[in-house]
């Protein structure tokens, strides 16, 4: 099985911080690169505990994930913008 999830990676004091916003699963690390093993390392643990619990594929599809064949992918916007408000 294959899963292709989004990472957002942001800067936060002296580490930087790995995002997968559809899993909410975070990790961080002294660099981007080690913030990238961290955060596939977590998702890799989520996976698996959600597997063992029997719940990996209600829990994928309530997060916005579609099965294509043996693989799951995260959903892509058509579009995508920053909105900025003025309170």
């Amino acid at each position: 099985m294959k899963i292709s999830a989004r990472i957002e990676i942001f800067k936060e004091g002296d580490s930087f911080v790995a995002l997968s916003p559809e899993l909410n699963v975070s990790s961080f690390g002294e660099t981007i690169g080690e913030a990238q093993r961290s955060i596939k390392e977590a998702i890799e643990a989520f996976v698996e505990e959600c597997e063992r619990m029997g719940t990996l594929e209600e829990v994928l599809e309530e997060s916005g994930f579609s099965k294509i064949g043996d693989s799951w992918e995260s959903r892509k916007p058509i579009a995508e913008e920053r909105l900025a408000l003025a309170l």
